[in-house]
Order: C-alpha cells, then structure tokens, then sequence
C-alpha cells in the first residue's frame, strides 16, 4: 500500500452475542492478503472477545497489531482513546493493509463514524464499509426490534409509551448505520426465520441494504471487505435515534464480575446460567472457567437463556481463576443475587 493511500477500516457492529467475534475470526484466518489490525471494545471491565482473537494472532495480524479498548463503550471514549489508539496502529513499524474495529453489543456506531472525519486522522483512514451482524433466530423472534405498527398502536392507546425500547434503539441504530447486514445462525433460524428476520430488518432500514445469511461467520471476505463506502463522508443517510444529541448514556445497561471457583459439573453450571437468564432477564453472560480435572479453558457464552460451552486453550502460567461478565438492563443487576445464582 502506497504511504499517501488511505487505510480503511470496517467496523462490525451488532447486538450482543449476535457473532461479531466468530465473524473477525473467520476475517482474521482469511485476509486475502492483508496485512489486518484489530481494534475489539468491550462492555465491562473484563476482556473476552480481545483474548479469543489474540489466540488468532499470525503472521497476518501479529499479536501487537490487537488492541483491546474495555474502559467503556467507544462511542463514550472518542477523544480519550479511540483517536489515540488508531493513531498507534498507524504508526506501527509495518502499517496495517485494514483495520477491523468490533464493537460492544451496546455501542451506537453513528458516533464512531464521526470521528472519522476528525482532521487528525480524516487524510489517513476511512470507513470501508459498516457490518451490521444480527442473530437471525432473535431477530425473528422479535427480541431485539419490536414490529413499530405494535409500537404505534400502544403509543396511541396509552400515552405513557413515548419511546421505543433502549434495546430496540440500539438494534435499529446499528441497521440505520450499516452497508450490510449478516443474519447469523441461519441454521438455528431456518427458512421461516431468515424470512422473518429479513422482513423485520428491511422494515426498519432507511435504505435497501443486502442482507446475507451466514453460519459460524463464514462469509466470503470479498463480499464484507473493500466496499469502498467512505461512511464517514455520507452520515446524513444513516440515521440514528440519537442524531442532534452531543452524546448518549448507557444508564440503561449494567453489567458485574463474578469470579468463579473450579467448577466439578459443567451441566450444572450451564443450568445455572440459563436460570439466571430467564429468572433476572440477563441479557449476556461471557467468560472462562475452570474445571476440576482439565488443563483447559472453558469459554462460555450465552445470549439470554441459549448457552454455548467450549475448550479453548489451557490456562497460563497464572492461577485457574474463572470469571465470568453479566450484562442486563440496569433495573436487573443485582449483583448479590448473580453471584448466588452463578455460584452458590
């Protein structure tokens, strides 16, 4: 890459759990021929989804090149860390070829877009394009955007629903932003659910957008990178509930650390955390685990009451500590009640 061309960036943007983290792997495993730098923000203090992409650091996208920003969501931190983090992975020693930029499930990325166009870095970097990834089964299930005729008609009927849900805003603010949205595991939606889910997305898109289905992040990385969007320079046609505002809160969510001892019976745990979910309506629930009698991590992840469990690596030369993040809707932490839940 020429020293005057611009790097761009692709931001990949969704809802939590919605598989940003499975798509920057399969990226990252398939660069065709790019040199990436990965930027990864997380909700909470604890980093999950940066340490799962370190265990796919390479030659391609060497460990220095994944930077991990978990001090509060980017849109919130613009000044204080995002523009000085993308200005050091510019300036290192062999300059990225891309940049993939995953968001907290939390974020709005209408703010993010506009610190592209800060002076400092708007003559080096621009927006490539802005993936929006979206659980297809959720989305079908009405979860995340709620049908805005139903909204309407309540609105009318009572007028103390003069909004729309905190997690509806944020799901139809990362589709107002997006170029392409991926309906992630098409496989547990099914034909109904991908139709469903694609109607819903195309109801609340100001604009045609394609809309792809996709299994365990597999997409052809042709179709996702090198779209050429220049987002920062057409803002006015990705609307956000938030526009004309200096900036947004995130009262709305809350999210704790519960640290783990090893655990004997993984089922258990897992029951544990799906009575959590649908007992205090948890939203997310992240982390490692240790486990008596194995060397390995066990990564978990669940979205609301649907857990999945792995072994990924074995634990390092420190202590087997487990930990795991919680994110709810502020009214829903209790974090005495968590823990006892999680661990008795």
């Amino acid at each position: 890459m020429s020293d005057l061309a611009k790097i761009p960036v692709t931001v990949i943007t969704g809802f939590l759990g919605a598989g940003k983290t499975t798509l920057m792997r399969h990226l990252m495993q398939n660069p065709q021929g790019r040199r990436l730098a990965v930027l990864v923000n997380e909700f909470g203090t604890v980093g999950v989804d940066g340490d799962i992409l370190r265990a796919c650091a390479d030659e391609n996208c060497p460990d220095e090149n994944i930077v991990e920003l978990a001090n509060g969501c980017i849109c919130c931190t613009v000044a204080d860390e995002f523009i000085p983090t993308i200005e050091a992975l510019m300036a290192l020693p062999q300059r990225p070829d891309h940049i993939l930029i995953e968001t907290s499930g939390l974020a709005l990325p209408k703010p993010l877009l506009k610190a592209f166009d800060w002076p400092d870095i708007r003559s080096r970097i621009t927006v490539d394009g802005v993936i929006a990834v979206a659980d297809a089964e959720a989305v079908a299930a009405g979860r995340f955007a709620p049908d805005v005729a139903a909204v309407d008609a309540q609105r009318a009927a009572d007028e103390s629903i003069d909004h729309e849900t905190p997690l509806s805003e944020v799901f139809e603010d990362q589709i107002s932003c997006a170029d392409i949205v991926l309906l992630t595991k098409a496989d547990l939606a099914g034909e109904a659910g991908l139709a469903a889910a694609r109607a819903l997305i195309e109801a609340e898109a100001p604009r045609r957008l394609p809309i792809l289905p996709v299994t365990d992040g597999v997409v052809d990385p042709r179709v996702v990178l090198g779209l050429n969007a220049a987002a920062e320079d057409d803002l006015a046609q990705r609307p956000s509930h938030h526009d004309g505002m200096d900036d947004h809160e995130h009262d709305d969510f809350a999210s704790v650390v519960i640290d783990l001892p090893e655990v004997g019976d993984v089922a258990d745990l897992v029951a544990r955390i799906e009575r959590l979910a649908r007992e205090r309506d948890i939203l997310r629930v992240k982390g490692h685990v240790a486990v008596a009698g194995r060397p390995m991590r066990l990564l978990v992840q669940a979205v609301g009451a649907r857990v999945r469990h792995q072994f990924d690596r074995p634990w390092g030369a420190g202590a087997r500590q487990g930990r795991l993040v919680v994110i709810a809707e502020h009214g829903d932490i209790d974090e005495a009640a968590i823990r006892s839940a999680l661990v008795g």
